[in-house]
């Protein structure tokens, strides 16, 4: 398997199955490594779920402590910096099966091991490496990203706290508020952003933190929330907290870049940590789903319930089909960067940055995925689902805070289009040629051939390649219309990104099933074929909605009919799929798994 296709190039150019990597093909030690997490979530996590909801912050602590023992938290780190050294699908593997049982051990794990140790492993020197990743790679030290103030949220860039140095020069004296700390209660290391002087960027700060001696460091009070209840999250307010001149963090000013480079590697980390949350959720529901019996019959079988259970699954296959995809791309661009001899953290930062674009869409998607799943399972649990008994309570309120994670969701739709179009400015992706081709066919008179079909997936790759000519259609008029002021229309850029994301998760989950069927057979795979076509479906149809708002908004008169009709032939099929016929395909095969089965 060798990717050729760059970051964004996927809605420009076709992807063959055999180039894209699914969780099916996980070597052995992946396998193991799986099998390790999995038993240790179901021994120490699953039974005590709950415990986790009466903010039993010493409980999330405590386990954390055993994940470091066994070699969770150090996944990524270098050998070298007592981690094991494991590749970046493995890092996914581990953080998408450490994160199902409850939120709160996932939010401790997400941060500890993704923006409270990168920074340090990507932006640090030698030295800064060594004396801090061995202690938060083994657990001995946990680690908090202190980013967010009460003005600056979504503009990462516009923090009020101050770093001034110290009239010797040897140290730096900050002081500030940040909030919506997460692990803010038993953290050692915070990666503090501050502003020096009046810099236009601000500086990123390696501090450390003892309750011994606090340097000026106080903690607010626990935050209560909606749900991670056993999350330690806490304001943090710095008053002249000493940091010695090299703890800085990268150059002076960099600090703006550490933040953003941290939140696309936290981005497709926070995608794969909401993956075995909703596999838990859809085995719960279907297990309470053949019990419940009414009507002299276990809801599972009416065909409301198979609805619903068919759409979760759906949901979390396709999740999963494209987070693998984007992980191994990661992975290949950083292997082949080291080929070359750039160092470890060179290779990384700019194999991640390289898709950028592939994490922000994940991070939408499996966020508001999960937040579906969990919803859908509380209504087929009924009123059992609303109460604090059942699981499906704490995982829709753990749930909700996915979509605010790692830049808002709406922030990270308006970052997908922008980044596609900020690349094809630069010229390392030529989209306004694919662009102009489709409008210049808008005028064209249609093919009215009937292709063949009869090989599997034949139509739906056509319809795949339809929509991104829908998306080319919308977005290349857009920059005609609006050029640099486009970024002001934020609600035609959420129209557009929408259709991105839908299309890079279909393709995903269609190249993921056909990879399957060539390597056994189609009748080993019927549900995920049923998949597949079921989200292909469900994104042409959103596509269409999202398409007619865009071009509604940008158009009028003859050219808004031309794009319109266009957008009709891109979103049409030609042999429209018996799509309850699909939901009960895949709703049969896991009630009778009685569990999420594939």
């Amino acid at each position: 398997m060798e990717n050729t296709l760059k970051g964004g190039e996927f809605i420009i150019k076709e992807t063959k199955s055999a180039d894209i990597f699914i969780t099916e093909e996980f070597t052995e030690e992946q396998q193991m490594m799986k099998e390790a997490v999995t038993e240790f979530i179901d021994r120490e996590v699953w039974p005590l779920k709950e415990r986790f909801e009466k903010k039993d912050y010493a409980l999330t602590k405590e386990l954390m402590v055993k994940a470091g023992e066994l070699g969770f938290l150090g996944i990524s780190v270098p050998e070298k910096y007592s981690g094991m050294g494991m590749g970046f699908v493995s890092t996914l593997l581990v953080c998408d099966y450490i994160s199902g049982a409850t939120g709160s051990l996932s939010t401790a794990y997400g941060a500890h091991t993704g923006i409270g140790t990168m920074p340090i492993l990507l932006y640090g020197n030698e030295e800064q490496k060594q004396k801090y990743i061995p202690k938060l790679a083994t657990g001995e030290w946990f680690g908090a990203y202190c980013l967010t103030e009460p003005e600056a949220g979504s503009d990462a860039n516009s923090g009020k706290t101050k770093a001034v140095l110290t009239e010797d020069g040897k140290h730096y004296l900050i002081s500030g508020q940040k909030m919506w700390i997460s692990n803010a209660g038993f953290c050692s290391v915070m990666i503090v952003f501050a502003r020096i002087e009046n810099d236009k960027n601000i500086t990123a700060f390696i501090v450390e933190y003892d309750p011994e001696n606090i340097n000026g460091i106080v903690l607010g009070e626990e935050e209560n929330k909606l749900g991670i209840h056993s999350s330690s999250t806490r304001q943090i307010f710095y008053n002249e907290t000493k940091v010695p001149v090299e703890n800085m963090l990268g150059g002076r000013g960099d600090g703006f870049k550490i933040a953003l480079n941290s939140l696309n590697v936290g981005r497709i980390k926070l995608a794969s940590g909401c993956l075995d949350a909703q596999r838990r959720v859809i085995t719960e529901a279907v297990k309470y789903a053949n019990e419940r019996i009414q009507f002299k019959t276990p809801i599972a079988q009416f065909g409301a319930i198979k609805y619903k259970l068919a759409e979760m699954s759906t949901k979390i296959y396709v999740s999963e089909s494209a987070t693998y995809r984007a992980g191994k791309d990661i992975q290949n661009k950083i292997d082949a960067l080291l080929a070359e001899g750039k160092a470890h953290q060179d290779a990384e930062l700019e194999g991640v940055e390289e898709f950028a674009i592939e994490c922000a869409l994940l991070k939408v998607y499996v966020s508001e995925a999960v937040q579906y799943t969990s919803d859908e399972g509380i209504q087929i649990f009924g009123g059992m689902g609303f109460s604090k008994d059942t699981p499906m309570e704490s995982a829709w309120r753990d749930a909700r805070i996915p979509r605010i994670y790692e830049g808002t969701n709406e922030i990270n739709r308006l970052l997908t289009v922008g980044m596609l179009l900020k690349k094809a400015f630069k010229g390392e992706l030529d989209l306004m040629t694919p662009a102009m081709e489709v409008g210049n066919s808008l005028l064209g008179i249609p093919s009215f051939d009937t292709p063949d079909y009869t090989v599997l997936f034949a139509e739906e790759k056509e319809m795949i390649a339809k929509l991104k000519k829908a998306f080319l259609m919308v977005a290349g008029k857009a920059v005609q219309t609006y050029g640099m002021e486009l970024e002001k229309q934020q609600q035609l850029i959420l129209a557009a990104a929408e259709i991105l994301m839908e299309i890079y998760m279909a393709e995903s989950t269609i190249l993921k099933t056909e990879k399957l069927v060539q390597m056994t057979s189609e009748n080993e795979h019927k549900s995920r074929i049923a998949m597949a076509k079921l989200n292909l479906f469900n994104a042409v149809e959103l596509s269409s909605k999202k398409g007619k708002e865009a071009i509604a908004s940008f158009s009028e008169g003859d050219e808004q009919r031309v794009m319109l009709m266009g957008l009709k032939r891109f979103t049409k099929y030609t042999n429209l799929p018996n799509v309850i016929a699909l939901r009960n395909v895949i709703a049969d095969d896991v009630i009778a798994a009685n569990k999420y089965c594939f």
